[in-house]
C-alpha cells in the first residue's frame, strides 16, 4: 500500500496546489455523484400508515417494529425541505429507530448516523463531518439513527438485568435499524434506496467498523471517525491509567486511601506552551500545531522548575513525571504495555480537562471506568447495582493475566477484527479518520487497526482510506483545522469510483485551511503563499517513526483469530457463541 500511495503522491504532487486553488476536492467529489432522479413519497405521512406497514421478518432475532410517533415537519429557514419524522422501537430489546424521510426531492440515498459515548440517545442531526455536503444542505437524504437499546448516558444502570440493551449496544442496534429503515424506505417511496451509507465518530466510529466487520452488506460506504473500537481497553485501562498515574503515589491505590492529584487543569497551559515551543516547527511551519506527534520527543524534565530557572507555572519533578506517564500509556505491573505507546499525544494538553480535575475530587475518566466495569464483567455477581457492592476503579487489576481476563468481553463490544475482505468483496468503501490531538481516544489505536487491516487485506487502497487531521481533537475541535466534508467524497467513491485524495479541513476560529492526505502522507508547505491557506501545501510521504510502536499485550485483539461472538439473551444473562 505504501508504494501505491507514494506513486499517487508523485502523480498528484505537481497538480496539488493548482487543484486546491481552482477546485476544492469536495466540490470535485460532488460533481462525481451519481445523477439519481428525485423520488416523492408514495404514502401518507401519518401514524396509521406506518403502523399498517408489514415489517414482519425484516429485523434479526424475530424483531418486531412498533411505531409510536409520526409527523410532517414543514420546510423552514433551518430545514431545507419538508420531511416525515418517524419514531419507533425494535424488539426484542428497546432499540429505537428515528427517521427523517423527505416528502419530495429524495435522491435515493440512505444515511445512518452513529452516536457517541455509550449512546442512550437518538438525536437525529446532520451526519458527522458533512459541512458543505450539498445533499445534506438541500434535504435530499433519508437519514436515521438509534439509541442502541437504551435511554440515558454512560453508567452501570442501563445494562443491569437488561441483556438485550448490552447486545443492542454492542452490535445489533445499528444492524436492525438498517434493516428496518431500508424496508420502510421501500414501502414509503415504492422503491429501495440505491445507496446506503453509515457515518459516525467515537462510539459511532466503533459502530461503523462493527458494521463493516459483522454486516458487510449493510452499507455501501462507511465513514468511521475516532473509533472507540477497542472499547474494553479504552474504558478500563486507558482511562484508569490517567486517574491512577496522576496521584502523589501513582499506581493501584485503594480509593479510601487515595492521595491528591499531582496535576490540575491550571497546569495545562504551561505544559502545552512548552510542548509547542519544542515541537511546533518540526513540520516546517510555526503555526501552533504539531503535524505528527510521534515526531515530538518532548522531554518532560524541561517542565521542572529547577531545570528552567523557575519559570512562571513550572512544575515539580513529580508533576512532570505524571505528565509523561499520561502521555506514555498504561502498563501492567510486569512493565508490559497494555495499549499502544503514546496513549495521549503531545499537543493535546489544553483538552486534558477530561481527566484532569480543576480541583481535588472526582473526574470524568474515573466515571468511564466504574460504569464500564459492569459491561466488561458479563453476568458477574456484581451486575445488580441496586444490591451489590458498587464497582470502583480498584476492581481493575494490573497484571497481564488480569488484563486478558478483563477485556475478554471484547468478543462482544470491540470492533478490532481486521478482516474487511468480505466488506471489500461486497464493493464497500471505507474512510477511516482521526484527529491527531484527540484527548479521549488515542489515534495510535486507529493506526494499529489500519496497520493490521492493511497487512491482512494486502490492498487496502482499493477500498479504504485513512486520514489523520493535525491539531484536531475528539471528533472535532482543537487548534487545527477541524471542520470538513467526508460524506461527499465517500459518496463519490461509492457511486462513481472517484477515490478520494486530498480532503480540505477548515478552522473557522483561526481562518486556517489545510489539505489532509491519505496516511502515511502529510501536507507540507510548498514554500509559496500563505501558511493559512490549503492551496500552499502539497503531499509528502515521510518516514514513519521507527521508535514508536503500537505493539502491546492486546495485539491478539487485532487479529481475525479473536472471534466476535453472536449473542442472545436468556433471562437476565447475555449468552454468546463464537
Amino acid at each position: 500500500m505504501l508504494s501505491s500511495l507514494k506513486h499517487l503522491a508523485v502523480l498528484a504532487g505537481g497538480l496539488a496546489a493548482l487543484m486546491l486553488t481552482a477546485l476544492a476536492p469536495q466540490a470535485a467529489a460532488a460533481q462525481s455523484l451519481a445523477p439519481l432522479p428525485a423520488v416523492p413519497a408514495a404514502l401518507a405521512c401519518d401514524l396509521a400508515t406506518f403502523q399498517g406497514m408489514d415489517l414482519k421478518g425484516v429485523a434479526d432475532d424475530n424483531g418486531q417494529v412498533s411505531f409510536s410517533a409520526v409527523s410532517l415537519v414543514p420546510a423552514s429557514a433551518t430545514n431545507p425541505s419538508a420531511y416525515c419524522s418517524v419514531r419507533g422501537v425494535i424488539s426484542p430489546g428497546a432499540s429505537s429507530i428515528v427517521m427523517k424521510l423527505p416528502i419530495t426531492g429524495w435522491t435515493q440515498r440512505y444515511v445512518q448516523n452513529g452516536c457517541g459515548g455509550e449512546c442512550g440517545n437518538d438525536n437525529l442531526g446532520n451526519p458527522t463531518q458533512s459541512a458543505g455536503c450539498s445533499l445534506v444542505n438541500s434535504g435530499e437524504l433519508v437519514t436515521a439513527t438509534t439509541n442502541m437499546g437504551h435511554t440515558g448516558a454512560q453508567g452501570a444502570g442501563w445494562i443491569v438485568n437488561n441483556p438485550w440493551a448490552g447486545i443492542d449496544f454492542a452490535y445489533r442496534g445499528v444492524h436492525v435499524t438498517a434493516q428496518v429503515a431500508k424496508a420502510v424506505i421501500r414501502k414509503f417511496y415504492g422503491r429501495s434506496a440505491v445507496y446506503a451509507y453509515f457515518d459516525g465518530c467515537s462510539d459511532g466510529g466503533r459502530e461503523a467498523l462493527m458494521s463493516a466487520q459483522r454486516y458487510p452488506n449493510d452499507f455501501n460506504g462507511i465513514a468511521a471517525g475516532a473509533p472507540a473500537n477497542n472499547m474494553d481497553v479504552q474504558n478500563t485501562y486507558h482511562h484508569a491509567n490517567r486517574v491512577l498515574t496522576n496521584q502523589t503515589t501513582p499506581g493501584y491505590i485503594p480509593i479510601p486511601e487515595r492521595n491528591t492529584y499531582l496535576l490540575l487543569r491550571a497546569n495545562l497551559p504551561y505544559i502545552h506552551a512548552k510542548v509547542v515551543a519544542a515541537c511546533d516547527t518540526l513540520d516546517g511551519v510555526a503555526d501552533g500545531i504539531i503535524d505528527d506527534p510521534r515526531n515530538c520527543k518532548f522531554n518532560t524534565d524541561t517542565l521542572v522548575c529547577k531545570n528552567n530557572g523557575n519559570e512562571a507555572g513550572c512544575l515539580t519533578q513529580a508533576q512532570a513525571d505524571a505528565a509523561f506517564r499520561i502521555h506514555d500509556g498504561a502498563k501492567s505491573v510486569e512493565g508490559l504495555r497494555l495499549e499502544p505507546q503514546i496513549a495521549t499525544e503531545w499537543g493535546s494538553e489544553l483538552d486534558w480537562s477530561l481527566y484532569m480535575p480543576e480541583a481535588q475530587g472526582g473526574i470524568g475518566s474515573e466515571n468511564f471506568v466504574t460504569g464500564w466495569l459492569y459491561k466488561t464483567f458479563l453476568n458477574s455477581p456484581y451486575k445488580d447495582a441496586s444490591t451489590a457492592t458498587p464497582r470502583t476503579i480498584n476492581d481493575l487489576k494490573w497484571t497481564t493475566a488480569d488484563f486478558i481476563s478483563t477485556v475478554a468481553s471484547s468478543h462482544l463490544y470491540s470492533a478490532t477484527n481486521p478482516d474487511l475482505r468480505p466488506f471489500a468483496t461486497a464493493g464497500g468503501k471505507l474512510i477511516l479518520w482521526h484527529g491527531w490531538a484527540d484527548q479521549h481516544i488515542s489515534p495510535q489505536g486507529t493506526i494499529q487497526y489500519w496497520e493490521s487491516m492493511s497487512k491482512l487485506t494486502r490492498t487496502p487502497e482499493s477500498f479504504a482510506r485513512f486520514y489523520l487531521f493535525p491539531g484536531m481533537g475528539h471528533c472535532g475541535g482543537g487548534l487545527g483545522p477541524n471542520t470538513f466534508d467526508l460524506l461527499t467524497p465517500l459518496m463519490a467513491w461509492v457511486e462513481n469510483a472517484a477515490a478520494p485524495f486530498a480532503l480540505v479541513a477548515n478552522n473557522s476560529a483561526t481562518g486556517v485551511s489545510r489539505p489532509v492526505y491519505p496516511y502515511p502522507m502529510v501536507a507540507r508547505y510548498s514554500g509559496a503563499g500563505s501558511t493559512s491557506s490549503a492551496s500552499s501545501f502539497v503531499p509528502y510521504t515521510p518516514a514513519v517513526p521507527s521508535d514508536v510502536s503500537t505493539s502491546n499485550v492486546g495485539n491478539y485483539l487485532y487479529t481475525p483469530l479473536f472471534k466476535q461472538s453472536a449473542c442472545t439473551a436468556i433471562g437476565t444473562q447475555i449468552v454468546c457463541t463464537p
